[in-house]
Order: C-alpha cells, then sequence, then structure tokens
C-alpha cells in the first residue's frame, strides 16, 4: 500500500497539466461510483490527477492506483480495497481498469459492500457493452471523456476562456455569438492547426504530434481491441487493412460484401471489426436512422479530423476535412444520421451541409450550412468553427 502512495506523490508532484478539460464541472464527484471512459491519448490519466490534485493534493484519505501494475496479478481488487476503507481510506482512483480480469463483478462488490468508499475509474469505450450496461446499471455513473473540442484548444491557444454552446444557441443566435468570438480572437487563425494537430493532447508536448498518433492508433488495435475483443493477434492485419481502407476512402457509403473480399474474412466479421473500430473512437458510423450494428453503416468517416492526416500521403481534400470535424464535434453530445436529402441530419430535425467556402448553393431555407472560412454569418448560414464549440 505504502509503495502506491509514493508513486501518487511523485505522479502529483510532476503533473503538469496547462488544460482543465471541461468535463471536470459536468462529472458528480459525491457519486460512490464513477466511470470515466475514453479513447486512448484523450488524456484520462491526467484527468484523474488533475481532479485528485485539485480536490486532494497528498491527503492520503486519497489514492491513484494504475490496475496495470504487476501487483494485481496475485492481489485481488476487492481486498486492495478493504484494506484501504479499514486504514481511513475514502476515495479510490483506479485507472485502466480493463486491464483486471473481472473488474466488474469486483467493482459492484466494493459498491455493495464497503458503503464509505468512493471509487472513480477509468477505462475504454470498447468496455461500454452488456457487462458494463447491466452489471453497473444502477450503480455506476459512467461519463464519456472526449478529446480536445476546437473551443479548448482556443482557449488554450489565445488565452481567452469561452464556455460551451448548445446547438440550440448556435442555430437561434449564432450571428451574436461569432460576433462576440471575433471581437476577442480570430477563430480561423486556429482552425487549420486544430484540424491537424488540436484533437489529441499530444499537441503539448515537445515530439512529433503524427508519429505518437500513429503509435496510438497501433496500440488501440494491437491492445485495446485485441484485449477487449479477444480477437487474436493473427487477425490483426486484417482489422489493420480495414482500417487502412476506410481512411483512404472516408467518407464513402461502404460495401460490406466488397470490404469483406478485400480482407479475405466474412461479412458478419466486417460488421464486428466496424462496430470495434466505432467504439474504439477510430471511425464514425452514420446510420439512416438509429444504429444498428447488425446491419452496414449508411456512411464512414475517420472519427476526428486528426487521423486523416495520420494516414494521408496525398493531398487531403479540405471539404471532407470540414465534414469529418462536423461530424466528430456535433456527435459527441448529439445524434448525427446520415441523409439523403443533405450531408447530415443531427437529433433527427437540423439537416445541414457542410461547404467549404460560401457559394450560390447555400440557398436552400430548409437546411443549415456550415461554412469554413467565414467568421460569422447570416440567416442559415453558419461558421464551421462555431460548431466547434458545442458542448
Amino acid at each position: 500500500m505504502q509503495a502506491f502512495f509514493k508513486t501518487h506523490k511523485y505522479l502529483l508532484e510532476h503533473l503538469n497539466v496547462p488544460v482543465h478539460r471541461g468535463l471536470m464541472k459536468k462529472v458528480d464527484w459525491s457519486d460512490r461510483l464513477i466511470g470515466i471512459l475514453g479513447a486512448r491519448g484523450v488524456g484520462k490519466t491526467n484527468f484523474l490527477l488533475d481532479y485528485i490534485y485539485s480536490s486532494y493534493k497528498n491527503d492520503k484519505s486519497c489514492l491513484y492506483v494504475n490496475l496495470n501494475n504487476l501487483y494485481f496479478a496475485n492481489r485481488s481488487l476487492v481486498s486492495f480495497a478493504d484494506e484501504f476503507q479499514k486504514t481511513g481510506g475514502k476515495i479510490l482512483v483506479f485507472d485502466q481498469v480493463f486491464k483486471y480480469p473481472g473488474w466488474a463483478d469486483e467493482l459492484i462488490y466494493c459498491y455493495d459492500n464497503f458503503r464509505d468508499l468512493r471509487i472513480v475509474f477509468s477505462g475504454s469505450p470498447l468496455m461500454q457493452n452488456d457487462k458494463l450496461d447491466s452489471g453497473l446499471d444502477g450503480r455506476a455513473n459512467i461519463y464519456n471523456l472526449q478529446g480536445f473540442s476546437f473551443r479548448e484548444y482556443l482557449n488554450f491557444k489565445s488565452g481567452n476562456n469561452f464556455e460551451p454552446l448548445s446547438l440550440n444557441d448556435i442555430i437561434t443566435d449564432h450571428q451574436n455569438i461569432a460576433k462576440k468570438i471575433v471581437g476577442r480572437v480570430k477563430p480561423l487563425a486556429f482552425f487549420t492547426d486544430y484540424l491537424h494537430h488540436g484533437y489529441y493532447p499530444f499537441f503539448l508536448e515537445k515530439s512529433n504530434y503524427l508519429e505518437n498518433l500513429l503509435k496510438n492508433i497501433n496500440l488501440v488495435l494491437e491492445v485495446d481491441i485485441s484485449y477487449l475483443q479477444q480477437i487474436e493477434l493473427k487477425y490483426l492485419p486484417k482489422l489493420r487493412k480495414l482500417l487502412y481502407i476506410l481512411a483512404c476512402s472516408a467518407p464513402f457509403q461502404p460495401n460490406i460484401s466488397r470490404l469483406s473480399h478485400e480482407i479475405e474474412t466474412s461479412r458478419a466479421t466486417v460488421l464486428n471489426y466496424l462496430k470495434y473500430l466505432r467504439q474504439a473512437r477510430l471511425v464514425n458510423l452514420l446510420y439512416e436512422s438509429e444504429a444498428d450494428c447488425l446491419r452496414k453503416p449508411s456512411e464512414v468517416y475517420l472519427q476526428n479530423p486528426n487521423l486523416v492526416f495520420s494516414v494521408s500521403r496525398g493531398e487531403i481534400d479540405q471539404n471532407m476535412l470540414c465534414k469529418t470535424f462536423f461530424c466528430n464535434q456535433t456527435g459527441c453530445n448529439n445524434r448525427v444520421s446520415y441523409s439523403k436529402q443533405s450531408d447530415f441530419i443531427v437529433d433527427g430535425t437540423y439537416k445541414f451541409n457542410v461547404v467549404d467556402k460560401m457559394a450560390d448553393s447555400c440557398k436552400n431555407d430548409s437546411i443549415w450550412y456550415a461554412c469554413d472560412m467565414i467568421e460569422s454569418g447570416s440567416d442559415n448560414i453558419i461558421p464551421l468553427w462555431l460548431f466547434g464549440f458545442l458542448d
């Protein structure tokens, strides 16, 4: 136990969090069981340590524990939690909980039997399956940590503190909102950089961003998906090839039979692989109505624009980047669906076309236009960058 306290102290002493994530204010930290899920690389560990430092610092009633530690090969999570709470501990923060076999059952036991103990755990969004949804249903409050929004990136780079917006805010008052923001900073001066290297916190490090991102993608494939979905490593090249095909073609309407032929596997396996890639937040799958993993998606996008640059070997289409950005930023807390009449339909109500410049075609009153390279809009024409301010 003391070794973990030493590690805890060391991590806090060397913690550097220049950007405090907006999710911090949304979490009800008084809950007894809290899950923070997020794709590899979005900063879950720093998020947890930032919470600890802000609320407890070196107070020994709180302890950070990485469950990837070999110590837990011979020690149960339940017995560790029992000892901790008996010696005065109040809050356990378990990082990478999915690395511990039987994590869900033991967290349930802790919740039901250690009433004075609060537990915060982090893990992969691939954990959001039947076990998490049913076994911890009613016990754990689950939150999703996304990558940096354009708003968070802009705040850090420009020294501002812009608040998040709702889709209704943007729809009803985008002209006034954009005017106030543009009066303090030029968003378009930062937008291109964000598309290239603003989604993952690697941009805070003095290293090669795209190299780090490529390593991150491979770890998602080799560790997160393969481990959590129990895919044999001999099939990993098929999964990697599928992702490469998607990355080179997106956005596109997939032909599942053709994909199964190209990666030499069954249609059912391709559909499963697509589901895993979506859960791992490497791709976005759009459907005409409710998502259904048993049928093919209507359209496939990479999950965020930075991923486009990680695999690109030639000139990148700006309109494709803009659509990927819109789908990513809008889809965090709103439902984005495929539409035959427009590029997207949001929350089943709002039809959107994404355009990379003001065009004469932006004249359909039944469609909203998210337009690149404009600071402010008018009527149903909204600056694309403003969707990066969505909550």
